[in-house]
């Protein structure tokens, strides 16, 4: 009998990956990995530029496409390319593409990557900004990280773009939800139905055993792409009000601030003398990582989990945070460092820790705890592939369940087909 075709699925990338610049790219790789281990064909696509950091995607046998916003040659290359499987990078993607998805392959299963919900970042920092503008000296925090579920919703529900994004969740046939708590927020307040989500978190292919001993690290250390917004806001907190604290107990402490992209504004933040060192990108961000001896991840807003709270765990590196840090990352499992609430409560955790020996070592294993329990790729890879495959062969039955689903591509998608199609002949040249 002759070999049945491989599953053929096209990724529409928001952007190119870049694994070692940001935890969404770290994501996309990783899930890339666990359709390559099916022996699943790949092909990515993207509308964006090429990123200085983008991942080497060919090497790995998958077929790079650049493709355009608001132009019908993707349904000639939809069409002609008939995926099995299309997954979406983040919910502009679908709101673009889903549309021609469903018209010129409508036996393919739509897959949305949320990364995160952008709808709770974005809602999330207009309350920081609105508390900021009351009173910007203000250290704790406290009321803005445990809001209710409910409350949560009202804050998001009005917003356009949690329309947008919720709807396309709806749209897609299934979800990625790299958080728990993100999930329960979509079940319990938006109403969307189990069905159609999925728990697929950052995964590790192993945890260490050993690494470097704590006499042999130095430093403190912050990570991450300075274009999220989260990461900005949480280096500006540190320079005005945690850094002082720290170093008012450790005159010759040294913080290391290391980001993707790094504008003016974070160099400009650079000062040796306090102890305050802006390093631009890190080749290696999980050596330095590595040799650093506590993690600081100060975050006043965001969504999703956070990469670089579990690259630390991966390298034994303790972690101070905040609530929004650690949400939906360790369930009922003691945390790898200290989650707090206040410049001042961070600061001081952040100091016992890096001089605590004995509350240092208990962190580090508290993360190899948390990586084995709950994010071994050798679990969560299976699973997903399983997930889809199930979803595929009822696709029919599991369609009609999402009424829902069905009644916004029937409206929604009707509005965005005749959008885009009156962009593209706005664009064509005038032939007078």
């Amino acid at each position: 009998m002759p070999a049945s075709k491989p599953t053929h699925v096209l990724i529409i990338g928001y952007v190119w990956p870049e694994p070692r610049s940001s935890a969404a790219g770290g994501h996309m790789m990783q899930i890339i990995e666990s359709f390559l281990q099916q022996g699943w064909q790949i092909t990515f696509s993207s509308p964006a530029g090429i990123g200085e950091h983008k991942a080497d995607l060919a090497v790995l046998g998958i077929d790079e496409v650049t493709i355009e916003l608001n132009n019908s040659s993707f349904d000639t290359f939809i069409t002609e390319l008939a995926p099995d499987i299309v997954l979406f990078d983040r919910f502009m993607m679908e709101e673009q593409f889903g549309w021609r998805v469903e018209k010129h392959c409508p036996q393919a299963l739509r897959v949305l990557e949320t990364s995160d919900l952008q709808s709770l970042r974005d809602a999330r920092q207009q309350q920081l900004k609105a508390r900021l503008k009351q009173n910007t000296e203000q250290d704790d925090f406290s009321s803005l990280f445990a809001p209710a579920q409910r409350e949560t919703f009202e804050q998001m529900a009005d917003a356009d773009l949690a329309q947008r994004e919720i709807a396309a969740i709806y749209r897609s046939d299934l979800n990625l939800m790299i958080s728990e708590y993100e999930i329960d927020l979509l079940i319990e307040q938006f109403h969307v139905p189990k069905a159609l989500l999925h728990w697929c978190p950052l995964m590790v292919d192993s945890v260490p055993a050993e690494f470097v001993p704590y006499e042999q690290r130095q430093h403190f250390l912050s990570i991450g792409n300075f274009r999220h917004a989260p990461n900005w806001d949480a280096v500006l907190w540190m320079k005005t009000h945690i850094w002082p604290l720290i170093r008012q107990q450790l005159p010759t402490a040294q913080l290391h601030v290391y980001g993707a992209y790094t504008p003016p504004k974070a160099t400009a933040l650079h000062n040796p003398a306090q102890g305050f060192h802006v390093l631009n990108w890190a080749e290696d961000a999980l050596e330095v990582m590595s040799n650093a001896r506590i993690c600081m991840a100060p975050l006043r807003f965001g969504a999703g989990i956070k990469g670089k709270i579990a690259d630390a765990m991966l390298c034994g590196t303790p972690n101070v945070t905040t609530p929004v840090g650690a949400e939906g990352m360790h369930g009922d499992l003691p945390w790898a460092g200290a989650i707090e609430q206040s410049a001042s409560a961070i600061a001081a955790a952040a100091v016992e820790l890096y001089q605590n020996s004995e509350s240092w070592h208990q962190a580090q294993r508290h993360g190899q705890a948390l990586l084995e329990a709950r994010y071994l790729q050798s679990e969560h890879g299976p699973a997903l592939v399983q997930r889809i495959e199930a979803c595929r062969a009822g696709l029919e039955q599991h369609r009609r369940n999402n009424f829902t689903g069905a009644m916004l591509r029937h409206h929604q998608h009707k509005s965005t087909q005749y959008m885009s199609q009156w962009i593209e002949a706005k664009n064509r040249p005038s032939t007078v």
